[in-house]
């Protein structure tokens, strides 16, 4: 192994999130011109609810500080619920809190997926998350703040949150296959939030199959810090946000 291109990403995650892991380290390891190594530390989250994410929240600047200790080339805080579920400028906020820490650039999910949606030209969109309602809510104002139209919402009503890191993407890909059907309006791609949600296994599928952007928050999250690492990676199955 080559460790000449070695770039260390530093991963803060929810405690009970099983898909961040899977997804990256499968994407990340194929690549020959350069190594990089994910690196992770938790933060306490049960369910996904603005009582379990205000507490999780709390944990961030210990699990900054661990990661620090490693030295990262970047530091990624993967939650799309926990980076807007108090203000619409949350992300800033916490991308301020943990540069401050790290001294490392930082990426927040929340804010990775705004200048995804805004790169691939996405203003009205259809939004799919495995949410319950008051979530689902707070998500069409945080995208609406942004100038972000959602057309349709469609929530799966999981609270807890190893429950959705078990959703298949074949489940996932029925679901929202089955719900397009009923819209009416047009729309400029999809949305999947939640960076516990299984999707790196059907963008490709969703995108052939409606001819549209497909970004969800794990995509959006990756993209976003290989473009703040200055490296490119295509042609690896994330859809058309990797190929532009």
């Amino acid at each position: 192994m080559n460790f000449k291109n070695w770039l260390k990403m530093g991963i803060i995650i929810p405690s009970s999130n099983t898909t961040v892991e899977l997804e990256f380290t499968k994407v990340l390891s194929n690549k020959e011109d350069v190594f990089i190594s994910c690196h992770f530390s938790r933060i306490k989250l049960d369910n996904v609810t603005v009582d379990d994410l205000t507490k999780m929240e709390k944990e961030t600047e210990r699990a900054a500080s661990e990661l620090s200790s490693i030295i990262p080339d970047i530091i990624i805080y993967a939650c799309t619920t926990g980076s807007f579920f108090k203000n619409y400028m949350q992300y800033k906020e916490l991308e301020e809190k943990i540069y401050n820490i790290t001294k490392t650039p930082v990426v927040v999910t929340s804010g990775a997926v705004i200048s995804a949606l805004r790169k691939m030209k996405m203003r009205d969109i259809v939004l799919v998350t495995p949410y319950i309602n008051e979530l689902n809510k707070k998500e069409v104002e945080f995208l609406a703040f942004h100038d972000i139209n959602v057309v349709k919402v469609y929530g799966m009503n999981i609270i807890k949150n190893t429950e959705i890191g078990k959703v298949s993407p074949d489940v996932l890909y029925e679901f929202i296959t089955s719900r397009l059907k009923e819209i009416k309006s047009n729309f400029d791609g999809i949305f999947i939030s939640c960076t516990n949600l299984r999707t790196f296994d059907i963008i490709k599928k969703l995108e052939e199959k409606i001819g549209k952007p497909v970004i969800s928050s794990n995509s959006a999250t990756l993209w976003g810090a290989l473009n703040k690492l200055n490296i490119r990676i295509s042609n690896i199955g994330l859809g058309m946000l990797f190929n532009t």
